[in-house]
């Protein structure tokens, strides 16, 4: 009950745990789009920076010429001012011929001119006195000149990482908003698709009273469609309830109704017994029998229609209950004139899966019902069969029978056809074997027997299961 408990108190309420099945992809997706777009304001940056670069880079190139046989250049203020910039990034410049520095830095990291491309400007980073800086560089091959011309330009990266924070903080600014947002229209938005399901709990809270229970269905107006099958289960819930607390209340009436009369006729014959009379005496032997047996009865019913699991099936042997019931029964079939006969064949088996208990009671109801319904000198057989459909009980009599039309309703309980001009009872019988046969999974089949009344209740073969339709 502890542990039970422990997990009501640590299960998430159904709001949280569609906020968070809400939020978590959103925060995912707002991690991932935060990722994407580091990379790409990083390769914007990037390439226009590299652009400017390339464009001073340019600049400086163009002015690169040949006079007399020696290399000239002239350097154009415009291609250091396109360089300029609000965090005044540092700009450095070497121009070489071959391995010899024509102007410049000496210091900046020098390239292999085998692996530039002739008037296509390369980039690449570098450290240089302490710091990173973008290098764009160009080769140019001049005329009469055999070493190769080197170009460089260079800036530090004060002004890129400036600009990449910048555009990053936006990003993650407008992510925020987008969060924020988010969680502030998520809260409404769950409290309306949650509103069927709070519509659902006060229409079954509001059966909690403590007048008498409402089974009927509910009645929530339009549900969504997830939450229909849980709607229709509780309804068929509800109905299975009412049928349940419905036949309960009828079985109270009708036994309260069944024991009224041999109470009543106790009273009275003790009174008349008080008085003298012999006969009273007889009355009330009679009179305590009929409700003893009414409460026997009463008592098996409700063992068979006892709710919960049944204990583990054995292997009955049909053949030692009959004999069982016979000897139990063979009192009153001498006393009615009947004969109580065995029909099973000689050193055949008759093993099926069941409970001994419940199978005995059917057979005993069986057999009681055939003996009082049957005619001085008849016969009430109990026959054994085996054939691919089940194993067979079989109880038959010499009686009136019942009507095919009747058979039905001489299965409900506390119905007797013949009323009080019939035999004794309680019309529990059939609905005794009848739910005893249900417990046990084995079919029950009401024949003419040419005379009387044929009942078999079918046992279907191990490991199969009886077709009641």
């Amino acid at each position: 009950m502890k542990a039970a408990n422990d997990r009501r108190k640590r299960a998430l309420s159904l709001r949280r745990r569609l906020g968070i099945a809400m939020l978590g992809p959103l925060v995912i997706a707002a991690l991932a789009l935060g990722l994407i777009g580091w990379a790409l304001i990083s390769d914007v940056v990037r390439r226009t920076n590299d652009r400017v670069l390339g464009g001073a880079l340019g600049a400086i190139a163009e002015t690169v010429q040949v006079e007399r046989g020696e290399v000239t250049l002239d350097l154009p203020p415009a291609a250091f001012g396109m360089l300029e910039n609000s965090e005044r990034d540092n700009v450095y410049y070497r121009i070489s011929v071959g391995s010899e520095l024509l102007t410049g830095y000496a210091d900046l990291p020098a390239p292999d001119p085998a692996r530039l491309s002739a008037e296509t400007p390369q980039f690449r980073y570098a450290d240089y006195r302490g710091q990173r800086i973008r290098i764009g560089e160009v080769r140019r091959d001049l005329p009469r000149i055999p070493a190769p011309v080197v170009v460089q330009v260079a800036e530090t990266l004060d002004n890129r990482n400036a600009l990449r924070q910048r555009l990053m903080a936006a990003l993650l600014l407008g992510e925020a908003v987008l969060v924020g947002a988010a969680l502030a229209l998520i809260r409404p938005a769950l409290g309306w698709s949650l509103r069927p399901l709070s519509e659902l709990r006060t229409a079954i809270e509001a059966r909690d009273t403590r007048a008498a229970p409402d089974l009927s269905p509910l009645r929530t107006g339009p549900l969504p469609a997830e939450l229909l099958p849980l709607s229709r289960s509780f309804d068929r819930l509800l109905g299975r309830l009412d049928l349940a607390t419905s036949a309960m209340r009828r079985f109270t009436a009708d036994a309260s109704h069944q024991m009224r009369t041999p109470l009543s006729v106790l009273k009275v014959q003790v009174a008349l017994a008080r008085r003298g009379s012999a006969e009273a005496l007889q009355e009330i032997d009679e009179a305590s029998d009929r409700l003893e047996r009414l409460l026997t009865q009463l008592l098996t019913l409700a063992r068979a229609d006892e709710a919960g699991a049944l204990p583990p099936l054995e292997q009955v042997d049909l053949v030692e209950v009959s004999r069982r019931a016979i000897s139990r029964r063979i009192r009153q079939a001498i006393e009615a004139e009947v004969e109580l006969l065995l029909d099973s064949p000689e050193q055949a088996a008759f093993q099926v899966q069941g409970h001994r208990s419940l199978v005995y009671e059917m057979l005993s109801n069986l057999v009681d019902n055939a003996i009082r319904y049957n005619r001085p000198g008849g016969k009430v057989t109990i026959g054994l069969r085996k054939d691919a459909g089940g194993t067979r009980l079989i109880v038959s009599d010499d009686g009136p029978g019942i009507p095919p039309g009747q058979r039905e309703q001489a299965m409900a309980r506390f119905t007797r056809l013949q009323g009080e001009n019939g035999p004794s009872g309680s019309g529990l019988g059939l609905a005794i074997v009848q739910s005893s046969a249900e417990r046990l999974g084995a079919g029950l089949l009401l024949e003419d027997a040419l005379p009387g009344l044929r009942v078999t209740v079918i046992f279907p073969n191990h490991g199969e299961a009886m077709d009641f339709s």
